[in-house]
């Protein structure tokens, strides 16, 4: 990777990020040798400024940062470093050094068309998802249909368990319709995305 660290100071700031839930968790900076021991073990290494020398991140506190993708920015000069923690990150504690939680519940959406489409284009005899499939397009629809108006009925009531369990059914087998169509949820967002631009 051609990285330009700075001229005087031979550094380079590194975002870190979660893999995962895409949340920015610190800001640090490499240097060469920081980045080659980085890539070499497999736990984010940075130079301490104050202290003018390399640092793991969790060297004491045991919460390192597992290494997953490593990008450039478009000058080279930036890195984006997307992580799995081992535990909180900030020195206070802390998930981030914004003081957040480390925490995105939509981003299950993506794990679980990426599990949807797994058992679209690798079939397994055990699995529900996959015994739809195979029974085509119209038995995916008709129950699309069937968890509405399971939905629609449970809220007329006031039963919040039954209520949240049958949206959740509706939105699992509404993804998997989208899957059998070979769209994504992305695509769906895209138009109400662009309808609301237009009403601004």
């Amino acid at each position: 990777m051609n990285i330009n660290y700075d001229k005087t100071t031979g550094l380079v700031p590194a975002i870190i990020q979660d893999h995962e839930t895409q949340k920015v968790l610190m800001l640090g900076y490499m240097n060469a040798e920081a980045y080659q021991q980085t890539l070499n073990t497999g736990k984010v290494t940075f130079y301490s400024r104050s202290q003018k020398r390399l640092w793991t991140k969790g060297e004491t506190s045991g919460n390192f940062l597992l290494i997953k993708e490593i990008k450039n920015d478009c000058d080279n000069d930036t890195l984006l470093i997307q992580v799995t923690p081992t535990g909180s990150v900030c020195h206070t504690g802390s998930d981030t050094c914004w003081d957040e939680k480390n925490t995105n519940s939509l981003y299950f959406l993506d794990k679980l068309e990426a599990i949807i489409k797994d058992r679209k284009e690798n079939p397994d005899n055990a699995s529900y998802t996959s015994s739809l499939f195979k029974k085509g397009i119209n038995k995916v629809a008709q129950k699309v249909g069937e968890e509405a108006i399971e939905l629609v009925i449970e809220a007329k009531d006031n039963d919040k368990k039954l209520f949240l369990n049958e949206a959740a059914d509706l939105l699992y087998h509404y993804l998997i319709l989208l899957s059998a169509k070979d769209f994504a949820l992305k695509n769906v967002i895209d138009i109400l995305d662009a309808r609301n631009k237009k009403e601004e």
